[in-house]
């Protein structure tokens, strides 16, 4: 049913705020861009400037609506009127970030906005003061080492008003970011969840539910109102969960029903993308992105991300040049020059700018997370586990940071660290073999071989994107000498390498033509071990071990010793390779459980 054109009041008895009804029909585009345009109204004027923004840019992606059915503003209070001065005067004081002046100004109101604008100065107050004080973005990771003072004496005012019902939806916003600010994350959740009940269009509330929700189980559980916002919500936490075939499906279906203009969907798509390592597809979008909105900067670091892992040192260049001229201060920016120094290898320089970009926001993940990677190139180990450890404060869903915890005690030798820190970022991660892969290495070297095959075999069985599962599986079957096993992983390995038709330079390759000439000798398979050692001579590590395989082999043929029938090898070579064409025999290679350890 599409959504009435009247305005009606959600929540009477708790609340003032005039908000169209949000259902979860998109039939009436028109209704909705009322909406949104209301919204975003309703945001800006009591200081909810990014909610305001995302609003604005949605409904800029709707068709325009004619004057006859453009929304009136809503209707001045009683009470409004009576703290219109007051109002006035904070909010001037407001935008300017003079805080604690707005907040003495609008101390004693009684209107709904006027009260939130008083709550929220004294929010942004206390949250100024202790972002100042914390003058090193890498001090001791104590727990709330510097506080923000007024967050206790704000919970006791806004609990009581809850237990009252005398918040509004923005008010229930407000009351759910102190909650979470003082780590009572359940009591924030109920609230969050009430306050998109009340006022289901405020994106803000759903952004602060969606950090909050760790895995799909949790998701499962949450009342949320039947309104088209929750699909935006539902796209943008799949996405933040990894579960991107289910968040790219609901952005399709966003442009399907009329947003495919949409900025926010489009860049939202982008990151996906970036999340599965698609990085063609990402690029592609991204650089439509830049085309449909040159000026935007949101994201642009995970586009630099992309440009990074590709090497794209002049398009990189150029990204980091075109956002200082937009704006120079902005933690984004910062994040794309410390990727153009990375990339240049200028590891000091890079880092400089995550500081700054932490600098401007203490609470960026991605500076936390990619200053972490520049103290592992310098080799300065604490201040990385510093750094990482920052980053999952920030978002205990960084899988990067459990990475790179992983990886840094792997450099101090401690593998039973690494382990529980691969094992988090496996969780968070279950298809990416790159975990996988780091997990076994783990087990191995802890010495749970068992644990250590499955890891591998897992690996291979859902992409393997650096192509070393195969081969560190073959050499721990090598090194328990069950060799045919061992010949198939390495065998499926050249399979691979040979049916992706990338010329990639392979350097287990070698290794694997050695082990395969050896064991096809052992079996007495002439043609197969010939085959192998011939391509054993074009690797300068094998060329001499190749020669004397052929010498050794055409010596037995001239003395007449026939290929072995009674030693079964387990499949051939690909016919390219093999001297005889016999065609390949798929076997499964390994006895594992599936099952991820």
């Amino acid at each position: 049913m599409a959504a009435s054109s009247s305005i009606v009041s959600v929540a009477p008895t708790a609340s003032s705020v005039p908000v169209l009804p949000s259902s979860c029909d998109f039939s009436n585009l028109r209704e909705i861009k009322k909406q949104l345009l209301l919204i975003a109204g309703l945001t800006r004027e009591r200081g909810l400037l990014h909610s305001s923004k995302w609003s604005a840019e949605l409904a800029f992606s709707l068709p325009a609506l004619p004057l006859s059915e453009l929304q009136p503003p809503p209707p001045i209070t009683e009470e409004d009127a009576q703290d219109m001065d007051a109002y006035t005067l904070a909010k001037a004081y407001f935008d300017v970030k003079e805080y604690d002046r707005a907040a003495h100004f609008l101390n004693g109101c009684n209107s709904k906005k006027a009260y939130f604008l008083y709550m929220y100065s004294r929010y942004l107050s206390g949250e100024k003061k202790k972002d100042d004080e914390t003058v090193d973005s890498l001090g001791p990771l104590e727990k709330g080492q510097v506080k923000n003072e007024a967050l206790r004496e704000l919970r006791v005012e806004l609990s009581k008003k809850h237990q009252a019902r005398e918040l509004d939806g923005f008010g229930l916003y407000l009351y759910g970011v102190v909650l979470r600010k003082l780590d009572l994350v359940k009591e924030a959740i109920d609230v969050f969840v009430e306050a998109t009940h009340v006022l289901p269009l405020h994106w803000g509330a759903w952004l602060e539910l969606c950090n909050l929700i760790t895995d799909k189980e949790m998701l499962k559980f949450l009342s949320l109102p039947d309104t088209w916002m929750k699909e935006f919500f539902l796209a943008h936490i799949y996405t933040e969960l990894q579960l991107i075939e289910e968040a790219l499906q609901k952005y399709q279906n966003l442009i399907d029903v009329g947003f495919s203009k949409s900025s926010y969907i489009v860049s939202q798509i982008a990151v996906a993308y970036h999340n599965i390592r698609d990085i063609d597809k990402a690029l592609s979008i991204f650089n439509e992105l830049r085309k449909q909105d040159p000026y935007r900067i949101e994201n642009m670091d995970t586009f630099s991300n992309l440009l990074y892992v590709r090497s794209m040192k002049s398009e990189l260049s150029y990204l980091a040049h075109n956002l200082c001229e937009i704006d120079k201060y902005r933690v984004e920016t910062c994040c794309v020059i410390g990727n153009y120094y990375s990339l240049r290898s200028q590891h000091e320089k890079a880092a400089l700018y995550f500081q700054r970009a932490l600098k401007l926001n203490p609470r960026y993940l991605g500076a936390w997370t990619l200053m972490g990677h520049e103290y592992m190139e310098m080799k300065n180990t604490s201040a990385a586990i510093q750094a990482y450890r920052h980053a999952i404060e920030v978002n205990k869903r960084d899988y990067r940071a459990w990475y790179g915890l992983g990886q840094t005690y792997e450099i101090l030798k401690m593998p039973f660290y690494c382990l529980y820190y691969y094992r988090r970022a496996h969780q968070l991660r279950p298809n990416d073999s790159r975990m996988l892969v780091a997990l076994g290495e783990c087990y191995e070297k802890l010495n749970q071989l068992v644990e250590a095959k499955k890891c591998y075999w897992r690996a291979y069985a859902v992409g393997d994107v650096e192509k070393m599962a195969l081969v560190k599986l073959a050499k721990l079957h090598e090194q328990l000498t069950e060799s045919e096993q061992a010949a198939q992983c390495y065998i499926k390995y050249i399979q691979d390498i040979y049916s992706c038709g990338e010329i990639v330079e392979h350097l287990e390759e070698s290794t694997a033509f050695r082990y395969l000439a050896q064991y096809y000798f052992k079996c007495k398979l002439w043609d197969e071990a010939s085959a192998c050692a011939q391509k054993c001579c074009a690797f300068n590590d094998t060329r001499e071990e190749g020669k004397a395989l052929l010498r050794q082999i055409l010596q037995l043929r001239n003395q007449g010793e026939t290929p072995s029938t009674e030693i079964p090898a387990p499949f051939f070579l690909p016919a390219s390779l093999s001297a005889n064409n016999t065609p390949t025999r798929r076997v499964s290679p390994l006895n594992l459980s599936s099952v991820t350890p």
